[in-house]
């Protein structure tokens, strides 16, 4: 029986926008995982505190833009762990979580090229499987860096339409995936809400009710 593909996409969604959604069903449909987990970090380890919202308001917020994805859900596993949010703990628990599942760290390129700032990044690199998503023809070059000697054969770059079969996962630990990318951030997101300016299309409608009722992001909280 083939094993679960599931896919961790780690984040401070800070908050959480109709890019990240967009992201996370593209490599849904593309590596035909039977779930991906949008994880909010709890205390990110490379980014600091300031404008960042409370950690319980972006998960709520992750839970209400997935309510109506199949195969998209929440963790909650870096928020209730009340800890800096280390990608290496988040594995360990995630094993012990789905046992016999094929795990993948999903993220970006401009994120993998700086993965060894990530503690215990070498443990993380042989213990997990990754796909690493670009904007069509987008340069991979600093994501390919990190990869050092590692032999060729352990990356495949998946082409529009290519299925990537359980056979392949034998040896391919590092997939390269192009995605459709919306042109939108967290930080333009906190902007336009600071501003007053409309935020409808760029946060799902439940997200932007959430920061509309909670006041998050407004110049008077930062």
């Amino acid at each position: 029986m083939p094993r679960a593909r599931i896919g961790l996409f780690g984040g401070t969604f800070n908050p959480v926008h109709s890019g990240h959604i967009h992201a996370a069903r593209a490599v849904r449909d593309r590596l035909e995982f039977r779930e991906v987990l949008l994880i909010p970090s709890y205390r990110p380890p490379h980014k600091g505190t300031v404008g960042l919202a409370p950690a319980q308001d972006r998960l709520a917020m992750v839970r209400l833009a997935v309510r109506d994805c199949p195969g998209l859900a929440a963790s909650a596993v870096e928020v209730e762990a009340r800890e800096t949010s280390y990608a290496v703990l988040t594995l360990d628990k995630m094993k012990a979580a789905y046992p016999g599942a094929r795990l993948f760290f999903v993220l970006g390129t401009d994120a993998f090229a700086e993965i060894e700032t990530w503690k215990d990044y070498r443990h993380l690199l042989e213990e997990c499987l990754w796909v690493i998503m670009s904007r069509p023809g987008g340069a991979r070059a600093d994501a390919r860096r990190v990869l050092g000697s590692r032999p060729a054969a352990l990356c495949r770059v998946l082409t529009a339409g290519e299925r990537l079969r359980d056979a392949d996962l034998a040896r391919v630990r590092f997939i390269f995936l192009d995605v459709d990318a919306l042109d939108i951030s967290s930080s333009a997101v906190r902007e336009a809400v600071r501003n007053g300016r409309p935020i409808a299309g760029l946060v799902p409608p439940a997200v932007e009710d959430y920061l509309r009722s909670h006041q998050l992001y407004r110049k008077d909280n930062g």
